[in-house]
């Protein structure tokens, strides 16, 4: 059987990951104690179950009691020795989104009582969840996404990937935004040639013609695309090999406008030819853009 895990802290969308799963057909439990997880999957996999539970997913989180949580690695060994297929999606964003979240929608945070703060409740989920986001497989920053983008993320990453195969994604970001937190590998391109000082394409973005001629005219961009390419078609055969799931490759630049998103268009293209599922994503364009190739 197959066995996919939501967790993350409370307000980074776990309930809207699950929703997803769900609809992929995934028999679905929220909020499960991590105790209950043996006895359901040997259950899933017995002779007499149902086939609807052959592919589960559950949402587990900090309403856990501490000390199942700290034991939770001895239970996701155990439950690989016995076969089965596991996923852990950790979803997160920064502290600021997750306090904003949890003002609009006026939601008790479950960590939070009369001698805890909001603020200090999402610090302390962060240390009592450490024990699933360091096994996670694939880590999803939810910040700045809406229920809607991050609905379209699940489904393009985790439906579109086929088991055993390594799912890409190639994302741009402004350096004056913050690194992205779910990056796999960061490069920075703040040494190419900016379009930004060029008056006449400022009204442009990575994904417009002008800024692309730009950009394919300058030596160092060219070698760029070449440096990385050989890297990555070097290095991402050794994680596949590792049983790695999935990959975010994240490319910056000053703005997240130019340099960055023209490079992961690049080279997404070029490796779409060699794996099934790569998207892009240009995080700092007014609108997520993301395609499957």
């Amino acid at each position: 059987m197959k066995l996919i895990i939501v967790s993350g802290r409370s307000g980074s969308g776990k309930s809207t990951a699950l929703h997803v799963l769900e609809d992929l057909g995934y028999y679905c439990i929220d909020n499960l104690p991590i105790g209950l997880l043996f006895p359901l999957t040997q259950e899933a996999t017995s002779q007499n179950s149902p086939g609807r539970l052959r592919k589960m997913a559950v949402s587990i989180d900090a309403r856990n009691l501490s000390g199942e949580l700290s034991n939770f690695e001895d239970i996701y060994r155990s439950l690989q020795d016995t076969g089965v297929t596991i996923e852990i999606i950790y979803l997160d964003a920064d502290e600021q989104s997750l306090l904003q979240r949890f003002h609009a929608t006026r939601r008790k945070h479950p960590l939070s009582d009369d001698k805890t703060s909001l603020r200090e409740a999402i610090g302390n989920e962060k240390k009592l969840l450490e024990p699933l986001s360091k096994l996670a497989d694939l880590y999803i920053d939810t910040t700045g996404l809406s229920m809607y983008e991050l609905r379209d993320m699940v489904k393009q990453r985790v439906a579109g990937r086929r088991d055993q195969e390594l799912a890409l994604l190639f994302q741009s970001f402004g350096f004056k935004h913050g690194v992205p937190l779910d990056s796999d590998y960061v490069f920075d391109v703040r040494c190419l040639p900016n379009p930004y000082w060029d008056t006449s394409l400022r009204q442009f973005v990575g994904t417009d013609q002008p800024v692309i001629d730009f950009l394919e005219k300058e030596p160092l961009s060219r070698k760029m695309v070449e440096d990385l390419t050989r890297f990555l078609e070097s290095w991402l055969p050794s994680f596949a090999d590792s049983n790695r799931s999935y990959m975010t490759i994240s490319i910056g630049c000053t703005g997240g406008q130019h340099r960055s998103v023209y490079m992961c268009d690049q080279l997404g293209r070029y490796f779409s030819g060699k794996y099934s599922n790569v998207q892009v994503r240009h995080t700092e364009l007014p609108h997520l853009q993301s395609r499957e190739s």
